[in-house]
């Protein structure tokens, strides 16, 4: 993908997020200088709360964006029922959050932010995620293991219990690793005209 000497920036430490935008060939530099909190309105929709909380890490950059730049930020909920499951804080956490969706179908939820100095986008794409019934010994040997603190239901897909517990998604994969590549291509292409 040509830029056209646009300076594209990820403001995301998520090792793939970076993979995924990688695969876009294009040429970006990882900034995660922020200071926004990841907090919103308890009155918030549930679907809109990664758009809010993606575009407050846009706005809460820790500079002005130069006129070469776009800054891209991103980020994931899952949703299961009216359960809001963001990041694990511990092992108990992450084994309750599994427990849950064992056996159920889930939306994972991730919004997209894309600005420059002058324009600023959000979207987002839902997919659908139907865990099998999972053993507490599955779930335990995942959290151990894997450590699934930084992802948003205390699970990767691309890691052991997906292979093992996932049976069936709607929607993009890619969506439930992070980031919404198809979103993010579209929206540069506006961006770089």
């Amino acid at each position: 993908m040509d830029t056209k000497g646009k300076k594209i920036i990820l403001g995301s430490n998520s090792p793939r997020r970076k993979e995924l935008l990688s695969g876009l060939d294009i040429e970006f530099v990882v900034d995660t200088g922020n200071t926004f909190e990841e907090k919103y309105d308890s009155k918030t929709p549930h679907e809109r709360i990664p758009e809010v909380l993606s575009e407050g890490k846009s706005y809460g950059f820790h500079r002005d964006l130069e006129e070469d730049e776009i800054l891209i930020t991103s980020d994931t909920l899952v949703l299961c029922g009216d359960r809001v499951m963001g990041k694990p804080h511990s092992r108990e956490e992450a084994i309750d959050m599994l427990r849950h969706l064992s056996g159920r179908g889930h939306k994972v939820i991730t919004a997209v932010t894309l600005r420059d100095n002058q324009h600023c986008t959000t979207s987002s794409d839902t997919a659908i995620v139907h865990f099998k019934k999972l053993s507490d010994k599955e779930i335990e040997y995942y959290v151990d293991n894997y450590k699934p603190y930084d992802k948003a239901g205390a699970y990767g897909i691309q890691e052991w219990i997906g292979y093992i517990g996932i049976g069936k998604i709607e929607g993009s994969y890619f969506t439930i690793m992070g980031l919404p590549v198809h979103l993010v291509y579209d929206e540069l292409l506006k961006f770089i005209g």
